[in-house]
């Protein structure tokens, strides 16, 4: 029973299948806290950037406003002939400011979590519109960690504004003092300060914000060790159902295998236990190739497919084995044999043309074989 407890605990950390398909439902880790804190600094930064353009179309538009003729708005189309050009003016007057908004609104998600676009979360979820589960989430861990957040948030961005605001007062007062357009440039370089100083303040949310997100986003996609069990069976495939495909791909490669061994100019034998079938293309500028190879069975079979298509078998035991366990099948042989292999196929092609020879081909004895390609019987027999 306790062994069922724990395997139930979700005490293992998310698996890179977990977090692909958490990424593809749109859940990631995300602080909304960072991402205002990005966009209310740098659009305090725009400010200060663009503030002086702000304010000299902010008194155009003032002197525009209050200088028009009484018989040129008489009628509403006369009205709006006034009023599109202020329109159209305090428009392009905020719009760098408002291309800063969005870019940084575009980019800010790039800083935790990066971009993501996923149609499922897009669906609607009507689970979510459950009574039950809405009290649960207001009075889980989380919701008291967010209520603690807005009240700290709430608190220090109070404390700071009254600080801000009162070391601002003097400046703000003395601007009744300067003329309109003074007036209006220093006081929005004024109130852009005030403005940072009281963003800049977010940052220390964020700071507390961005471990407990991701710590929080962790914790919902760890997993139970069963879990990690049956996605690794689903992922990698039963033990038994990968045992059957690999037989069957040995058992198609053994096919393709033995089609090959009718090609084949000679077969060397151990003269039982092993059984190698080479092909030479005399006109080509390759060394021989192993078409197929096998011990035991396998190299039975060999032996009964070379016998039923007449190709030539000779049992010569110790370059058998030097081939069988130093070339990969359709591969090559390795230099090292090219004089004991070359020996085999004059002999073969000597036997072949008898008639042309006063007498039978030598028996293959002492082929040349290097210590290091040689194989020890006792121990590969």
């Amino acid at each position: 029973m306790a062994d069922d407890d724990q395997a139930q605990e979700k005490t293992e950390q998310p698996s890179a299948k977990r977090l692909r398909e958490s990424r593809e439902k749109g859940q990631v880790a995300r602080s909304k806290d960072l991402n205002a804190a990005l966009i209310l600094l740098f659009t305090a930064g725009g400010i200060l950037l663009f503030g002086q353009h702000i304010a000299r179309q902010m008194l155009w538009m003032m002197r525009e406003a209050f200088h028009f003729n009484q018989a040129s708005i008489i009628t509403v189309n006369d009205m709006m002939r006034q009023i599109r050009p202020l329109i159209q003016a305090s428009f392009f007057a905020i719009l760098p400011l408002l291309m800063i908004i969005l870019l940084v609104s575009l980019m800010a998600p790039l800083v935790m979590g990066g971009w993501i676009f996923s149609t499922e979360a897009l669906q609607p979820k009507f689970s979510r519109l459950s009574p039950l589960k809405g009290f649960k989430r207001m009075f889980s861990l989380k919701g008291l960690a967010e209520m603690i957040k807005a009240l700290l948030k709430f608190v220090l961005l109070s404390a700071v504004s009254i600080v801000v605001l009162k070391a601002q007062i003097k400046p703000l007062l003395a601007l009744a003092d300067f003329p309109l357009a003074t007036a209006i440039g220093d006081g929005l370089w004024l109130i852009a300060w005030a403005f940072l100083f009281i963003s800049s303040s977010l940052l220390l949310i964020a700071a507390l914000d961005v471990p407990l997100q991701w710590y929080e986003h962790n914790k919902q996609l760890k997993m139970t060790k069963q879990e990690l069990v049956d996605e690794y069976k689903e992922t990698e495939g039963k033990p038994e159902v990968k045992s059957q495909i690999r037989r069957a791909q040995q058992e198609i490669a053994k096919r393709r295998m033995m089609s090959e061994v009718p090609k084949a100019d000679v077969v060397l034998t151990n003269p039982t236990h092993y059984a190698v079938a080479m092909s030479y293309a005399q006109n080509g500028n390759r060394a021989p190739i192993v078409v197929a190879k096998g011990r035991d069975l396998i190299a039975l079979q060999i032996n009964r497919i070379a016998q039923a298509h007449k190709i030539p078998m000779l049992s010569v035991p110790p370059l058998a084995r030097a081939v069988y366990f130093s070339t990969d099948l359709n591969a090559e042989i390795p230099r090292g044999l090219y004089v004991a292999v070359a020996q085999v196929l004059a002999y073969i092609f000597q036997l072949k043309n008898k008639d042309y020879y006063d007498r039978e081909p030598a028996i293959l004895r002492d082929l040349p074989i290097p210590a290091d390609l040689r194989r020890d019987e006792e121990n590969h027999g």
